[in-house]
Order: structure tokens, then sequence, then C-alpha cells
């Protein structure tokens, strides 16, 4: 019967039903309660940066080199020393259970199995070495300080045991962005222990029965298992909007989260080339440049075209990666054309995620890989390594910084 249930997943996400991540979102939506759907899919506010982070790579045009043959392309790159089959990067998405039964688990083994990085979230229903555990491939774990400097230093060293091998420091959550999505759904009246202020939210979930049994197959609510608050156990679900609001990192953080991580720090959030900058002189090795996949602050500008300004600010000194808006393989050629190393996805495996599990995760991480072969063939370019700003035409205002 499992093996039967596991068929007709990766059935339900093979081409010709599933062709693009767009496919798989729709997928989701099919799959997922709508508050369970927009937490993935929605952004703060108006959506203004949700919506650039996609639309910024409409702005880079390439220029191919024609009537050159390329019968294979190597994709492999080296990432904080670890060698990656392709240049992506499984990027941390909070609460993946509730997308679907152990959706950390599930993500990480894919990635594993693609021979590609995954960065598991503070904010994640399974434990950080279940994960570990599931996946084969390099594994980053990301920070947040919820529930106290204890808490924090607590998941460093269970990072450490459990071989994690970079963690990713995030710096652009003081508080949880506006997101009204999820007010709408009804996320607070859903959380609390009042039923009546349940009531009028709890239909989107009964009518998604395949996936409230398995929600409830598989604990219901879940816990944060990796922010254990000493005396009382993991955070639950409940209390970490309040929590983060006590958790901002400074860059005087970075001091003691050095001293008690000697691996690869990463920090994810960096928005300007002043910051970039301080990254580098707090000793990061490689930063992200990330508007939280406009989740957070918006209004603040797509990342793709912050790029540039970051990678000239750098000078080479750490490792630059993109995260934001990547839906097509010819998304992750233009970043790496303006110079970034990788690209971190989120949404485009969440969807995976929420509509099939580990094989939507799978199919996700194919399609991307498959877009990005076919780009540079007809690029005329065999490899990411040679990939630069000449393949590309970008908006001249975008290089003045």
């Amino acid at each position: 019967m499992f093996r039967f249930a596991q068929h007709d997943k990766t059935r339900s996400v093979e081409p010709p039903r599933v062709l693009n991540v767009e496919d798989l979102r729709r997928a989701a939506k099919r799959r997922l309660p709508r508050v369970v759907f927009d937490y993935i899919d929605g952004g703060a506010e108006d959506e203004r940066t949700l919506r650039a982070n996609c639309h910024a790579f409409e702005e880079v045009t390439f220029r191919p080199r024609c009537a050159v043959a390329t019968p294979a392309c190597d994709l492999r790159v080296s990432v904080l020393g670890k060698s990656l089959s392709t240049p992506l990067i499984l990027a941390p998405v909070g609460s993946s259970r509730l997308m679907y039964p152990h959706g950390e688990e599930a993500a990480a083994s894919a990635a594993g199995a693609a021979g590609i990085a995954y960065a598991l979230s503070t904010l994640s229903g399974c434990r950080l070495e279940d994960v570990a555990d599931a996946s084969k491939g390099p594994l980053w774990y990301q920070l947040y300080l919820v529930g106290g400097r204890d808490c924090a230093l607590s998941a460093i060293e269970r990072a450490k045991a459990a071989g994690f091998s970079a963690l990713v420091v995030t710096i652009d959550t003081a508080v949880a962005g506006m997101r009204e999505r999820d007010l709408r759904n009804g996320v607070k009246e859903l959380l609390s222990g009042n039923l009546g202020s349940k009531l009028p939210f709890v239909s989107q979930l009964l009518i998604k029965p395949h996936w409230l049994a398995a929600f409830l197959a598989d604990g219901g609510l879940m816990k944060f298992q990796n922010v254990v608050i000493p005396g009382k156990g993991p955070m639950l679900y409940a209390d970490v909007t309040a929590a983060l609001e006590h958790a901002a990192v400074t860059w005087d953080d970075l001091n003691w989260i050095r001293q008690a991580w000697s691996a690869p720090i990463i920090i994810k959030g960096i928005h300007t080339g002043d910051d970039a900058r301080r990254a580098v002189d707090v000793g990061a090795s490689a930063l992200v440049v990330s508007n939280h996949g406009g989740r957070q602050l918006d209004s603040v500008a797509p990342t793709l075209r912050i790029l540039p300004e970051v990678v000239a600010s750098v000078g080479g000194h750490i490792e630059v990666l993109l995260d934001g808006g990547i839906r097509r393989g010819s998304d992750i050629v233009k970043a790496l054309c303006l110079g970034a190393r990788a690209v971190m996805v989120g949404r485009a495996y969440a969807y995976g995620l929420g509509a099939a599990g580990g094989s939507g995760v799978a199919r996700a991480i194919e399609i991307l890989r498959a877009d990005l072969i076919r780009t540079l063939k007809l690029l005329g370019c065999a490899s990411v390594a040679e990939l630069d700003r000449s393949y590309v035409d970008v908006p001249t205002q975008w290089l003045e910084k």
C-alpha cells in the first residue's frame, strides 16, 4: 500500500502534469488548506517586493553565443568548500511540517539525493538530528535567537554534533513582517485555545480531508523541536511571533556566535553594499542577498537588482549567494552572470513539498536543473564556471552604485 501511495505521489508531479514551478504551485494550492498555502505563497503588506523579486529577472536579457556545440554542461560548483552538483541550495523554510508530514526531513532527503545543500530553519517541526539522518548532502543550520542565547547555544552544539557544516544567521527579522494573508486566514485564531474564535476559520481545514488526515497522523500542530526552552521544553507554535520580537540579531551578536561556531558562517538578509562590507568585517564566509522573499519589509529592492552592488562591495573576499524570485533555471543563470556563486530557493521547492512531499521537492530540483542545462546550451556555454556579465544585458541603473 505504501509503495502504491509513493508511486501515486510521484506520478502526480511528473510531466506533462507538471512542467514548471508554477505547475507545482497550482498543485500545492489544490492540496493545501488556504491558511497553509498562503503562508508559503504570500508576502508582506502589498506584496510589492514579493512580485518584484520575480519581475526583476525579466529586466535582464541574454546575449547568446550561437553556432557553438555544447554536448554536455558542467553544473558543478564549490560553495564553502563543499562540492554541489548544481549551484542550488534549498533555503530555510519554517514550518515545513505543515506542508507535508516530516516535511523538513523529506526536503533534506531530496536535496541530498540531488547532490545539493539544504538549510534547515530554526523554526522546524523536525528535530535537527532527524533531518541530518535523512540527508546524504551538505546541511546548514539557520539560526534565529528565539528563546534567547541559551537556546541558540544549545541548538548550535546540537547542530555541530549532528554534522551540520555551516551556520546561516538571518539578520532581517527584527519583528515578523505584516503578512496580511495570514491575518485574514485566521492564523492567530486557529492557534488560540478559544473554540469560538476558531470556528469561522476551521472550514478551510475540513475541506482538505487528505491534508487534514496526514496532518493529524503526523501529530497535529507541531512544536519547534530545535528551540528548547530550559525547564519548559520545545517552543509552542503559538509563542513564536512574540518570541521573534525579542530575538533581533545585531552585529555584536556575531561575536559570541563566532565563538560558539568555528565552522563557516553565512549572513542572510543583506540588502546593501554597506551591510555586505560589515559581513566581511565580522568574519562571515558567505552572505546571502535576500529580502526574505518579500515577507519582511515591503518596498525594498528586488534581490537581483541589489546583487551587482553587493558583489562589487565585497570584492571577492567572501562568497555571495542570491535568494528571492527564482522560478526558472534561466533565473539561476542570470544570478550567476551577475556574480552569485550559487542561489537559494525557498518557494520553488516549498510548492513541490506542499504538492507531493519529497517527490514534489525532487521534481522542483529536477525542473530547475533541466532548465539550467537547456539555458546553458542555448547560450553556447559549457560550464557554470564560465558564466559572466558578457552573457547578459543589464539595466544601466543597476550598475551605478
